[in-house]
C-alpha cells in the first residue's frame, strides 16, 4: 500500500489506496474515469469530502443501461457539489488529490476494479509528476463541453428506465446515444458485464405448471414466443411480486418432463414491480390468454438465452443435489437456525419463484456460463424477431385495479 514515498507502483487494494489518498488531502479532487459505480463513489466521499470536485467521465447512455456505470453515481456527485463533464470514448484513469498526490491506474471507480480485477498503476507524490498530470486534466476540461445538470441527468434516468422496461431489446436500445463531447478518442471495452458479480439478490422464476410440463426438445426460441420471458417474468393474479429490486438477477426455468426437472434456459436483470406499468394489458392477454391468470410482471432487461433446445439448459435438480439446503436463501436460513424446512425440493412447491442463496447463485452462474460455452447464445437476430413491449410513460402510470 502506498505511503509517503514520491513514487510507488501498486497492483492491489485500490479501494484502500484511494481512501488513503482522499483522507490525506481532500482540498480538491479531480477525476478522469470512464465508468463510475454508486457504491464506489460513496466510499470515496466517505473517506473525506473534498471542497471542490471535478469529474471527467463518459456519458454513453448504453453504458448506464448496461449497468457498467451508474447515473446514480453521477447524481451523488452532483449532490455533493461536483462539476461533471462527459467525453465520448474516454479511456484514461487519473485521480488528483489537491497538490499532493496523483494516481494513474487501469482501475475505474467500480467495485470490480477496486476489489477483484488485476489492475496496475502508480501513486506519485513527486511535484513534477503531479504538475504534469494536472496539465493533462487542464487540457481536457475546457474541451469537454458543458457541465452536467440535474435536469439533464433526470432526462437520462427516464430514458434508461424506459429502455429497461422494454427489455433493453434491439429497438429500445437504438435510441440510447452517447451524450459525451467527441474529442476523437477510440472506444474502450466495457469494464464489466451485467452478470459479472451479484450485488443484490438472485431468483429463479419458473414457467409452466405441473400439468403442462414441456418437452426437452422444445426450442428455447419457441419457449420465448410462448412465455414472453425475454422481457417479463409473470406472477399469478392477487400475488404481486414485491421482493425484486433494481439490478437483481432473474434466471428463467421451464418445468420439463421425462424426467421431471426445472431447466434454466435464460437470465436477465430485474426491475421492481410498479402497479399499472407492470400489469398485463388487454392486448397482452389477447396475445397470451394465460396472462389473465398471471397478470403481474417483473420486467427484465439485458436478457440472454442458451441457444438450441430446453435440453441444453441447466438442471435445477442437479443444483439441489449438489448444494442441498444451501441451494436457496430460505432453506439455508432454516438450516442455520435449526428450525423449519431444509429440503430444497419441498420449498419449490406452489412457488412462482425462489430466491437463491449466494452459493446457489455462484453455482448457477458457473453452470450457465458453461452451457453458453457449449451451446452458444440465442442470436440477437432471433431475439429481434420476438414481440417487445411498447415504450412506457413513467409520468402517466396509474395503479392497476388488479389485486
Amino acid at each position: 500500500m502506498p505511503n509517503q514515498q514520491p513514487f510507488e507502483l501498486v497492483d492491489r487494494d485500490w479501494g484502500a489506496v484511494l481512501d488513503q489518498a482522499v483522507a490525506a488531502d481532500h482540498a480538491e479532487l479531480r477525476i478522469i474515469c470512464p465508468f463510475i459505480k454508486r457504491g464506489t463513489a460513496e466510499r470515496l466521499l466517505r473517506a473525506g469530502l473534498p471542497r471542490a470536485i471535478e469529474v471527467l467521465t463518459r456519458f454513453n447512455l448504453g453504458d448506464f443501461c448496461d449497468g457498467v456505470s451508474d447515473l446514480s453515481a453521477l447524481r451523488l456527485l452532483l449532490e455533493n457539489g461536483a462539476h461533471v463533464k462527459g467525453i465520448r470514448n474516454l479511456h484514461a484513469k487519473l485521480y488528483l488529490f489537491g497538490q499532493t498526490r496523483a494516481i494513474v491506474t487501469s482501475a475505474n471507480l467500480t467495485d470490480a476494479a477496486m476489489r477483484r480485477n488485476h489492475e496496475f498503476g502508480f501513486v506519485a507524490g513527486d511535484i513534477t509528476i503531479i504538475q504534469r498530470c494536472r496539465e493533462y486534466f487542464d487540457g481536457l476540461w475546457p474541451r469537454a463541453g458543458a457541465l452536467l445538470s440535474s435536469e439533464q441527468l433526470a432526462s437520462w434516468e427516464l430514458q434508461i428506465e424506459s429502455c429497461r422496461a422494454q427489455g433493453a431489446g434491439p429497438a429500445s436500445r437504438s435510441g440510447l446515444s452517447d451524450q459525451g463531447t467527441d474529442l476523437g478518442l477510440d472506444a474502450p471495452a466495457s469494464d464489466s458485464a451485467p452478470f459479472a458479480a451479484l450485488t443484490g439478490q438472485a431468483f429463479i422464476k419458473f414457467f409452466g405448471e405441473g400439468h403442462n410440463r414441456a418437452e426437452r426438445e422444445l426450442s428455447i426460441f419457441e419457449e420465448l414466443e410462448g412465455s414472453g420471458s425475454h422481457w417479463a417474468c409473470t406472477y399469478p393474479r392477487g400475488k404481486r411480486p414485491r421482493q425484486v429490486k433494481d439490478e437483481d438477477v432473474m434466471f428463467m426455468a421451464r418445468m420439463v418432463r421425462k424426467p421431471n426437472d426445472y431447466l434454466v434456459y435464460g437470465r436477465a436483470i430485474g426491475m421492481p414491480h410498479q402497479p399499472g406499468r407492470d400489469d398485463a394489458t388487454a392486448e397482452d392477454i389477447r396475445m397470451r390468454e394465460w396472462k389473465d391468470r398471471w397478470p403481474h410482471y417483473i420486467r427484465v432487461h439485458h436478457a440472454e438465452f442458451i441457444a438450441g433446445t430446453l435440453g441444453n439448459g441447466v438442471s435445477l435438480n442437479r443444483l439441489m443435489d449438489t448444494l442441498r439446503s444451501d441451494s436457496f436463501a430460505r432453506t439455508q436460513a432454516h438450516a442455520a437456525a435449526g428450525v423449519g424446512n431444509t429440503d430444497p425440493r419441498a420449498s419449490l412447491k406452489q412457488q412462482a419463484a425462489v430466491k437463491l442463496s449466494p452459493q446457489g447463485y455462484a453455482w448457477l452462474q458457473r453452470e450457465f456460463e458453461a452451457a453458453l460455452s457449449r451451446h452458444g447464445r440465442l442470436p440477437e437476430n432471433d431475439l429481434a424477431c420476438l414481440d417487445w413491449p411498447a415504450p412506457t410513460d413513467a409520468g402517466s402510470m396509474e395503479a392497476s385495479s388488479l389485486t
